[in-house]
């Protein structure tokens, strides 16, 4: 099959520019033989080939991507790995308490696997953390949507702490926020560096990570799969692809992914008159209560104090957005961040930038053997790190024929639903995406 399409990832990706430079690693420009091809090098296609090193120690894994690694959608999101229901599509994260609880079950395993790589190769802090995250709200409407969440959460027997407008500004230095529901079991990281981390630990003389090389073809000769490049290629029995929604230029599951881009912001370093007008803690991490709101972090380490704004999400199944676009959003941003926190007017925006992920419309993802010898795990649902790890980890134990409960759980997904037709599919969704951002109201 020929890849009829690659997708564009605007701007840069800060987190990996406020990183020192690493050397590029090698391009492939050779024909090889291996026993693996992993199709992808973010959390799930990382993930996949640490596992498969350890199921299968004497076998030779061979991971391609695109890009370099931390310059794609790994490097790109807001570096949450969250272990409670986290539905984009609902009003409140929440749903279906049975589909919850095994999501919950298949998130913190995740979590936990890259627990044990952080462990394993004795990644920083700022890498990796068990910290917990907030749900903050600025609006009556907003503290009614974790008041519901509350709700829920209490039913699954999980643990929060509320937070009243006091304690949220003693946390973010902002005045803006009346509201918070802090859960303890999210996992904060800086995507870019835990990425960089897990690919260091990884290669071995058996794993070898090529980068900036695309996939261009994939095809079945007799018993084995040919992955040709455009200057190179991969021979091997068995495939995994793990490429989040670009698996729909492979030429799978088309008109059943949801192609959306979100938009992150990042301020230049914050001096030490800027930091004192803001107050407040030193890292903190913030999803908004309207699913459709705004994700705001602070940070400090490598690069300095800085603060991270998220929001927007626009339907693109092109997989490419234009630059009039980020400048459009970028003025959101900018109204978002001022409202939030008036005393740094002046601070500057350093880095702009749009990030893929993938949604279904009944929120499952996309996993398991599609063809003999070629297993996918793909469609996180906006959930790219925590479920990542997990599908990844899972994808390798699959295709080795290992089961697990934790497997079954995995396996239990429907197929995703078929889009409606084009353009019907593109008015509806981006409908449905401004509806949204507008009863948002504040919180976006």
């Amino acid at each position: 099959m020929q890849v009829r399409r690659f997708p564009c990832d605007p701007g840069p990706a800060a987190w990996n520019a406020i990183l020192p430079s690493e050397p590029v690693r090698e391009t492939l420009k050779s024909t090889l033989n291996a026993d693996w091809l992993v199709i992808g090098a973010g959390f799930t296609g990382l993930s996949a080939a640490r596992r498969l090193s350890e199921l299968h120690p004497n076998d030779r894994v061979v991971v391609l991507d695109a890009s370099r690694v931390a310059e794609g959608p790994a490097g790109r999101n807001s570096g949450f790995m969250i272990d409670v229901p986290h539905d984009l599509t609902s009003s409140d994260y929440s749903g279906n308490t049975e589909s919850n609880l095994r999501e919950i079950r298949l998130n913190r395993a995740g979590i936990d696997y890259a627990k044990d790589a952080s462990d394993a190769y004795a990644m920083s802090y700022e890498a990796f953390r068990l910290s917990g995250k907030i749900n903050g709200a600025i609006t009556p409407r907003g503290v009614d949507h974790n008041t519901g969440y509350a709700a829920h959460l209490d039913k699954l027997s999980e643990p929060y702490q509320r937070l009243d407008a006091a304690a949220m500004k003693s946390i973010t230095g902002s005045d803006s926020y009346i509201d918070g529901l802090y859960s303890p079991g999210t996992a904060m990281i800086q995507p870019a560096l835990f990425i960089r981390s897990l690919a260091s630990g990884i290669e071995t003389s058996r794993v070898k990570i090529y980068e900036n090389t695309p996939v261009i073809e994939l095809k079945r000769e007799g018993s084995v799969w040919k992955a040709n490049t455009p200057e190179g290629s991969v021979s091997t029995p068995k495939v995994i692809l793990a490429v989040n929604g670009h698996l729909e230029s492979f030429g799978f599951y088309r008109r059943s992914l949801m192609h959306i881009f979100t938009y992150g912001s990042m301020t230049h370093p914050l001096s030490k008159a800027e930091l004192a007008l803001l107050g407040g803690r030193s890292e903190w991490a913030l999803t908004p209560a309207d699913p459709l709101g705004t994700t705001v972090r602070r940070i400090s380490g490598t690069g300095g104090d800085r603060l991270i704004i998220r929001n927007r999400a626009t339907f693109d199944p092109s997989l490419k957005v234009s630059d009039s676009r980020i400048e459009r959003v970028s003025r959101d941003h900018d109204r978002s961040f001022k409202d939030r926190f008036p005393m740094l007017a002046s601070v500057e925006m350093q880095y702009r930038w749009g990030g893929r992920l993938c949604l279904s419309r009944n929120n499952v993802s996309v996993f398991g053997e599609v063809e003999s010898g070629l297993h996918v795990a793909c469609c996180q649902n906006g959930l790219g790190t925590s479920k990542g790890m997990v599908s990844g980890k899972l994808v390798a134990e699959d295709a080795s024929e290992i089961s697990s409960d934790l497997l079954n759980d995995q396996k239990t997904d429907v197929q995703p639903t078929k889009l409606p037709p084009f353009p019907f599919a593109a008015i509806g969704a981006s409908a449905i995406l401004r509806w949204g951002e507008f009863t948002a109201g504040k919180e976006l």
